[in-house]
């Protein structure tokens, strides 16, 4: 690959990582759209990380907090999302640490009621069910959910 070709996919690359934050795969994926692989693919890499374009630590903690704040995901989702984005066990922890306890706590809490109160079964223990199932769907981890779901059953029954 010549020279100034190199230069253009670089500046094509470095414009993708700057419109939203990137893991490598992404960007991996871009330079096979690109028709760049290899050793060219990672030269290119390793300039965008030396120049911050690209950071998985910056991308892990945007992700996480993004998706539960916009899309009110449990951590085990998120978990498994990055995981699917090969990021590092270390950078998944970073990320999760973006998320405050106190706010996972009344996101879970007002999803739980809001599922509680939409279920149409008439029996309790189905009620609990379903809206289980859902919240361990939405990446909830079940001891907190379960927990959520007694309390919001408790408060119902009075």
């Amino acid at each position: 690959m010549s020279i100034r070709m190199q230069e253009v996919i670089l500046q094509k690359l470095k414009h993708y990582c700057a419109y939203q934050e990137r893991c490598h795969k992404d960007v991996r994926d871009k330079c096979y759209e690109l028709g760049v692989r290899g050793h060219e693919q990672d030269e290119l890499l390793a300039q965008l990380v030396e120049e911050n374009f690209l950071n998985e630590e910056r991308f892990a903690r945007a992700f996480a907090g993004g998706k539960f704040r916009l899309k009110r995901w449990g951590k085990n989702k998120i978990k498994a999302a990055l995981k699917m984005r090969d990021i590092s066990g270390y950078c998944i922890n970073k990320a999760m640490e973006e998320i405050d306890m106190d706010d996972y706590m009344k996101t879970l809490n007002k999803e739980a009621a809001k599922k509680f109160a939409s279920v149409k079964e008439t029996k309790e223990y189905q009620k609990k069910y379903k809206t289980l199932q859902y919240l361990m769907q939405r990446g909830f981890e079940q001891d907190l959910a379960r927990q959520a779901i007694e309390e919001i059953a408790n408060q119902a029954g009075k």
